[in-house]
């Protein structure tokens, strides 16, 4: 399967599945046709002398020097040499490539007035696996991700590095490799080539589906944890949630309601307390608000990725020329940071549930930190240590980018949203929470161990896959293995999808 560009939106689905999977991407011959009227118009307006942003003149502090015929052919040369001036190891394979398809994306509507070669280049890069090394670091996400893409467009002048087939290589040889001819520069293809928050996109993009994913097992890790405390279930019930009536609330008590189906504490065999600690109660809530956020971020993102993020742009219907700020990366910093603080609240309520299960106080009945050979044995105890520092990175990593503008160029860009820091953050973020998800999973896995009570379908289908990735600790052995195990198999999604197997799907975020 392919998917084509130009006649639909694109989904953050549809970028993990090129991103990831390596699916191939073609140009809708209406997006080709709109390319080329855009470069036609520009082409007469260079002709006609008549003064462009970006085109014949320079960029940012230097507008307002306008360029000699001689110099817009070289300019947009030394306009990506001087913009690629990243810092860092190199992004991964998937982000790059993810930037690209958004980048080629802004192309297709027709408004950038770069040469159509420049757009199937990346294209054909995309579909023969040539990544270019591009910096991790370096963009303020505006003038958009001018750094990295500028380090991505070297290939389009047969320069750089880039990797190919498993290699590291330069990209001229990988090109001659993959057989895709080196395009060049001429007026206006590098500035066409940068100008947007193209690789803040693309990691947003796949940011956001990984972070549904992870919210689905830590409803599914809630709800082995509070079969394991023998949770007082009405807080979950439908009603409750109905009549605050936030979608997300609903849903991840749907989600709770459908993992435990089946157990005895939704029959009333079991005695339970009259009221159980928020960390318990009030999960549908607290992830729920998570959920919400969630949602608003992929409306956000989805607009960006289906938008014209680009300097100056071209209206050919219109024989007009607009300079603005839609490469401002703002918009998607925004939520993109705030949903790095949301999954940071969800993991501190995983690390206070966590502690529930541990503390023979508050576990009702279970051993101390899931050990019976306590004194001889620690158990689980030093899993919360290891689950607290990783919350209180999170922590720290949850200080918002958005608002640490910093000025650049002679104050010509006095205002930038610094959204590839928010993304890099909520990144770690995400990692961080497969871990403290992960060490929750196994304590769980363990207390249930301990219960004798008829668990819920989709929690018995849970336990069995945390058991596939981490044994049973009957005595005391080294456990940075358990948590690494467990950490990948919940960034793998092997718990949700052994859940799903079970009982069908649960809800999402944008269900």
């Amino acid at each position: 399967m392919s998917i084509t560009l130009g006649t639909k939106k694109l989904t953050i689905e549809d970028v993990v599945r090129v991103a990831r999977d390596g699916e191939q991407v073609e140009l809708a011959a209406e997006a080709l046709d709109r390319i080329v009227r855009c470069r036609a118009m520009l082409e007469s307006k260079i002709e006609a002398r008549e003064v462009m942003y970006g085109v014949n003149t320079g960029i940012g502090e230097f507008s307002e020097v306008a360029l000699s015929d001689e110099q817009v052919k070289d300019f947009q040369r030394y306009l990506i040499y001087n913009h690629a001036a990243g810092i860092g190891e190199p992004c991964p394979i998937e982000h790059v490539r993810a930037a690209m398809l958004s980048r080629v994306m802004v192309h297709t509507h027709g408004h950038s007035g770069g040469r159509p070669e420049i757009t199937q280049t990346y294209l054909r890069m995309l579909n023969a696996g040539v990544t270019p090394v591009t910096c991790e670091k370096g963009s303020v996400g505006a003038c958009g991700d001018l750094a990295p893409l500028s380090q991505i467009a070297l290939s389009l002048l047969g320069e750089g590095e880039a990797f190919y087939e498993g290699e590291r290589m330069p990209t001229k040889t990988a090109m001659e490799r993959a057989g895709i001819p080196i395009p060049g520069l001429q007026a206006r293809d590098g500035l066409s080539a940068i100008n947007g928050s193209n690789l803040i996109t693309g990691m947003s993009c796949l940011i956001l589906h990984d972070a549904e994913r992870w919210l689905k097992q830590a409803e599914i890790g809630c709800a082995m944890t509070l079969e394991a405390l023998l949770a007082n279930m009405k807080p979950y019930q439908p009603q409750l949630h109905a009549l605050r009536g936030f979608p997300g609330a609903q849903k991840s008590a749907a989600n709770l309601r459908a993992v435990t189906e089946g157990s005895d504490l939704r029959t009333g065999k079991l005695k339970v307390k009259v009221q159980d600690a928020y960390s318990m109660r009030s999960s549908p809530q607290v992830i729920g608000a998570a959920r919400d956020l969630l949602d608003y971020a992929r409306k956000q993102v989805e607009i960006e990725l289906n938008g014209v993020a680009d300097n100056p742009i071209f209206l050919p219907d219109e024989d007009l020329v607009l300079t603005g700020a839609n490469f401002q990366g703002t918009p998607i910093s925004m939520p993109i940071d705030s949903l790095g603080g949301a999954l940071t609240m969800v993991s501190v309520l995983s690390e206070r549930r966590l502690n529930r299960l541990l503390n023979p106080a508050l576990s009702v009945g279970l051993p101390a930190f899931l050990t019976k050979g306590a004194g001889m044995f620690s158990g689980l105890m030093l899993s919360q240590y290891t689950a607290g520092m990783l919350v209180v990175e999170q922590k720290t990593l949850s200080q918002p980018a958005f608002v640490q503008s910093i000025p650049a160029a002679a104050d010509q860009e006095d205002f930038v949203s610094m959204g590839m820091n928010s993304a890099l953050q909520t990144r770690q973020i995400i990692d961080n929470a497969r871990g403290v998800l992960g060490i929750e999973l196994i304590a769980a896995a363990q207390a249930l161990d301990f219960r004798d009570s008829e668990p819920g379908r989709g929690t018995k289908a849970a336990h069995g896959a945390v058991r596939e990735a981490v044994k049973h600790l009957d005595e005391d052995r080294s456990l940075f293995s358990d948590h690494n195990a467990m950490a990948e198999a919940v960034k793998q999604c092997r718990v949700l999808e052994a859940v799903e197997e079970a009982i069908g799907p649960l809800k999402s975020s944008w269900d």
